[in-house]
């Protein structure tokens, strides 16, 4: 095998085990946060008996569901109710592939990386990123269908009818109100977006950066809106509504069936925080801070530091609002996705577009 390729493939099997192995463990410590914070906003105590502070609350939540004993109902099909929360689960870890977390640096100039030229802090760098992303991100309600199918069970089967025609109303909000940041930014790369935010616009005396949600604030208010249904949380967790459907889709689940989908929810809400933040605010860039003049360890560590904390505003606010705003009824959920934010999603497209043609044409901005 070639040199190259066999570091090639090295690197790809690194980057993968250290990027599942940190989601995996994001996942955990992202529910004990939501514990801990709901508890906090309460006036509770929350989880804080597994360890110093409950800190290893999550380690002790996975033994319990992996000891916990694995019931099929014999009502559902079997074939299928395996099956579902596997297919519910692999969408939400494949989606993190083409997300960027620093800028690349060079590669050793010798040992057996030194062929590859440079590293890339992420798994792949398709040109059409955030397109795989809406693609495979997509398939998760694949899993919430087959889950209410196979549970043969009416509140399931309701759930999961709630989940895809949510999909359908949010996805093309999803979509619309980000093709004005590919417009501005002429690319469907994430790290390419990232890189074209650190630009600066005059304005008045102070100059303002280039991020995204300075150049499509509308856009940046749909997206966030719609991720939230996408991701099926509060105010939009219709598809588990315990007060009219018992929990919707997973009823019919426990064990690990059960925890392979609550992770893939908060493995989706981690993904779409990078992905906020990599379109809208600049990805691992602080403005007025130029860390190019790091040596590189430094610079990689500052810009996952910033990534991560950026990451984590994006994660705490989907805390924040579960826990402050009341859920949706059914036909309100689909009268704002129908009749607000998809009309405003439709002319901010339209007031960008015209923007540019004037810009381009007559020679302004």
């Amino acid at each position: 095998m070639d040199s190259a390729v066999a570091a090639n493939i090295l690197m790809a099997v690194i980057k993968v085990l250290i990027i599942l192995g940190v989601l995996l463990t994001a996942v955990a410590y992202y529910t004990f946060s939501e514990r801990k914070f709901s508890a906090f906003m309460q006036d509770r105590v929350g989880p804080n008996r597994a360890g110093p502070f409950g800190l290893l609350q999550p380690l002790a939540d996975g033994v319990k569901f992996i000891m916990k004993e694995d019931v099929i109902p014999f009502h559902v099909d079997k074939v299928l109710y395996v099956m579902a929360p596997a297919m519910a689960m692999i969408p939400a870890m494949a989606t993190i592939a083409v997300v960027p977390f620093a800028a690349p640096i060079p590669a050793p100039a010798t040992g057996m990386f030194a062929g590859l030229g440079q590293i890339q802090f992420q798994l792949a760098d398709v040109n059409v990123g955030m397109l795989y992303i809406f693609a495979v991100s997509g398939l998760a309600v694949y899993g919430v269908v087959m889950a209410g199918w196979a549970s043969n069970n009416k509140y399931a089967l309701l759930g999961s009818l709630r989940a895809s025609a949510q999909m359908i109303s949010y996805e093309l909000t999803l979509g619309l109100s980000i093709l004005g940041i590919f417009m501005i930014f002429e690319t469907l790369q994430l790290d390419d977006i990232v890189a074209a935010q650190t630009t600066f616009i005059s304005f008045l005396p102070v100059q303002i950066p280039k991020w995204g949600v300075v150049v499509q604030p509308l856009g940046f208010l749909l997206f966030l809106v719609a991720t939230f249904a996408e991701t099926s949380r509060l105010p939009f967790d219709l598809p588990e509504g315990e007060a009219e459907i018992v929990a919707g889709y997973h009823v019919e689940y426990g064990s690990m069936k059960f925890a392979l989908f609550m992770m893939s929810e908060y493995a989706h809400m981690l993904i779409a925080s990078m992905v906020i933040t990599c379109l809208f605010f600049g990805g691992w860039n602080l403005p007025w801070v130029d860390m190019s003049s790091l040596p590189v360890l430094q610079r990689v560590a500052a810009q996952l530091a910033v990534f991560l904390a950026k990451t984590g505003f994006f994660a705490f606010l989907f805390i924040w609002v579960r826990w402050t705003l009341p859920r949706f009824r059914y036909d309100q959920l689909m009268r704002l996705g129908w009749k607000v934010l998809l009309p405003l999603a439709i002319a901010n497209l339209i007031a960008t577009g015209a923007f540019y043609v004037v810009k381009y044409t007559v020679g302004i901005g």
